[in-house]
């Protein structure tokens, strides 16, 4: 089984927060990433409707593609929290 953050194995994460792609915007980088989690949801969602559907051939990487979405929409949604959290708190800094 692979580590996967997104599409990406765990060394191969820590390589791309240490250096980041240079002329990379940060809109840029946060557009990849919702790409990214959105490219994970549909696979699931088609590896849901494969297993819903019987045209499976293979049921455990139908059922990892969907452990994947699930855990790629979940490390997004945390993202996005601890970005508001920090937003606000700057936003207390400054008042």
């Amino acid at each position: 089984m692979k580590d996967s953050i997104g599409s990406l194995g765990l060394s191969q994460v820590k390589n791309e927060v240490n250096s980041p792609k240079e002329n990379e915007s940060f809109a840029s980088m946060l557009k990849g990433a919702v790409g990214e989690v959105n490219q994970h949801q549909i696979d699931g969602y088609d590896a849901m409707e494969g297993i819903a559907t019987g045209k499976v051939e293979n049921l455990q990487e139908a059922v990892q593609k969907i452990e994947e979405a699930e855990l790629s929409l979940k490390l997004g949604l945390e993202v996005q929290n601890k970005a508001i959290a920090a937003y606000k708190e700057i936003s207390r800094m400054q008042a």
